[in-house]
């Protein structure tokens, strides 16, 4: 992988409720990249942060008698600490109230607005307040928004600025067959490029202040405030500090993690509204599915969200982290159970690779043997490597955990702590040790804490016995 300077973010999410494993996966995978590319001399800048204008954060504030910048900012924490909780490497933290993102969002209004892409009109549309977004009667089940079944839909009847959303399909189309690999995995960039050749309708980018008043203010018009979705998306330029700042230049364009419920505004508005303003168009867009809980997707209001902080206080950072790479799917759906939680970590972690590395460090220690030098598995390089340049998580931990398992086994069976010769000891043991060791070196990105204890243990002159790594559950 060639050395560059790489740039990563998440979608940023809204502030009306407490974070989700839906998005400490996103943040998570998000992660692992950066550590990814760091590992490989690359120059990273990974931003994240919080979404924090829109019609549902003001209600949600004014539900709780609470000045709406007020409520952001104790909301804005809560997201905040994941970076403990979950060890991220971010260095860029937006939240949509930051002075410089408002100055930033106006820039790219008034470029857009030169171009002659905004445009002002009286219109009606059904809007559902959960996906801040219009919706049309081909969208609705049973009259109802799909994501968002329990919450009446509303009507917008007022005159707003549009976005000239239909002028840009020729030019996005065109992108999308220069830029083949845009959107991951494959079905949802299909799904993207029938949306946009089926024909685009301008979209709505302000509210009346006077019905609305939480958002950005629209340039030259105090009666105006921009629609969250143009709001929003202007944050992945916004923390390279564009326009002014150096970091655009040097870092953009870069790479995406979304859900699928983003799959729409993140390769087609976002990609417009980035043909307008002159900049350069995203590098690459990578969906995720849903954490569903019995086959249905995670919400509030079906009361089967599961906090992350929660499951890292209960099983340890390392342990969710694996958890999520190594049991999600990176592209599809996937269903989360405590059981199915608790039975990979018993098998993959705490009788895995934590009773493998404590026997070895302990057979090791007892018979004061050392290895200064150790033979690396080339094809557990390359495959490991394959897999993690194709997003494949679960498949490159896969690949380390078959040669762990297959470790214990040879272990077992050779039985090393009855043999009496140190030259047969040595012998057996030596591939084994090599073996965490590079364990120690693949899972820097995934499993930062557990790696660096591996290292440490491992790569001094005596190895000594160590704690468990991962305690047994109860």
């Amino acid at each position: 992988m060639p050395k560059n300077n790489f740039y990563i973010t998440t979608t940023l999410p809204y502030v009306n409720a407490d974070p989700h494993i839906g998005f400490a996966l996103e943040i998570v995978k998000a992660d692992v990249i950066a550590r990814y590319h760091r590992e490989h001399g690359d120059e990273v800048f990974f931003n994240t942060g919080v979404d924090e204008h829109g019609l549902k954060i003001y209600r949600k504030a004014e539900e709780l008698g609470l000045e709406t910048q007020t409520y952001c900012d104790q909301m804005a924490s809560k997201f905040a600490d994941l970076k403990t909780a979950l060890n991220l490497s971010y260095n860029s933290f937006t939240r949509t109230t930051d002075a410089n993102h408002l100055e930033a969002t106006q820039a790219f209004w008034k470029l857009c607005l030169a171009k002659g892409d905004i445009y002002k009109k009286n219109y009606q549309v059904k809007y559902c307040v959960g996906c801040e977004l219009e919706k049309t009667e081909s969208e609705l089940v049973d009259g109802h928004c799909p994501l968002h079944p329990t919450t009446d839909l509303e009507l917008i009847d007022e005159e707003n600025y549009f976005f000239k959303f239909s002028k840009y399909q020729t030019a996005l189309l065109d992108f999308y067959k220069q830029q083949t690999d845009f959107v991951l995995p494959v079905g949802k960039f299909n799904e993207i490029k029938k949306f946009v050749e089926a024909g685009l309708d301008d979209f709505s980018i302000s509210r009346l202040k006077s019905k609305m008043p939480w958002g950005v203010a629209v340039p030259g018009d105090d009666e105006q405030v921009m629609y969250v979705w143009f709001d929003a998306l202007i944050n992945y330029v916004s923390c390279l500090d564009w326009p002014e700042g150096e970091n655009f230049s040097k870092f953009w364009p870069g790479w995406q993690i979304c859900g699928k419920d983003n799959l729409r505004q993140q390769t087609a508005m976002w990609q417009a509204m980035l043909l307008s303003a002159g900049l350069p168009n995203s590098r690459q867009v990578l969906v995720n599915g849903f954490i569903t809980a019995d086959g249905q997707k995670m919400s509030k209001s079906l009361g089967n969200v599961v906090s992350p902080i929660d499951l890292v206080n209960k099983y340890g950072v390392d342990a969710v982290r694996y958890y999520f790479l190594a049991e999600m799917n990176p592209f599809e759906d996937s269903d989360f159970s405590f059981a199915k939680f608790e039975a990979r970590y018993q098998a993959d972690l705490a009788n895995g690779l934590g009773n493998l590395s404590s026997r070895l460090a302990n057979l090791v220690a007892k018979n004061n043997l050392n290895f200064p030098n150790s033979v690396e598995d080339k094809s557990l390089l390359a495959e490991f490597t394959d897999k993690m340049d194709k997003f494949l998580f679960n498949e490159a931990l896969g690949a380390i955990w078959r040669r762990l398992r297959e470790a214990d086994t040879t272990l077992s069976a050779k039985q090393p702590w009855k043999m009496s010769d140190q030259g047969d000891i040595k012998n057996c043991l030596e591939p084994l040790v090599a073996l965490i060791r590079q364990t120690a070196v693949l899972l820097k990105p995934i499993m930062p804490d557990i790696a660096e204890k591996l290292s440490t243990q491992f790569n001094q002159t005596n190895i000594e016995k160590g704690e468990p790594l991962f305690p047994r559950l109860n």
